[in-house]
């Protein structure tokens, strides 16, 4: 059964194999600092770019070109949207 998370406390515990840790510890020395600060900022780093990778939208020129067209330009409602649109409730 997973443990509820603890607010006042700050720490990560890992399970890691122990050639895993050895190349951390090697690549913490070569950084000339320590192991919390060394995971610390790869894993931010990491981190970081897992959200921008998955917040943001890269469209091609193509694409781009098309989404501008379609929103000076859009549609006329089809049939699926006009129901929903009344399926909506109503503002007072």
């Amino acid at each position: 059964m997973p443990r509820e998370a603890v607010s006042e406390n700050s720490r990560v515990a890992l399970r890691i194999r122990s050639e895993d840790k050895a190349v951390i510890m090697r690549a913490v020395a070569l950084a000339q600092t320590d192991m919390t600060d060394f995971i610390l900022r790869t894993a931010l780093r990491e981190a970081h770019s897992v959200i921008e990778e998955h917040e943001n939208v890269k469209l091609t020129q193509r694409d781009s070109r098309r989404v501008l067209d379609l929103l000076e330009n859009p549609p006329a409602p089809n049939a699926k949207l006009r129901k929903a649109a009344r399926a909506l409730p109503k503002l007072p």
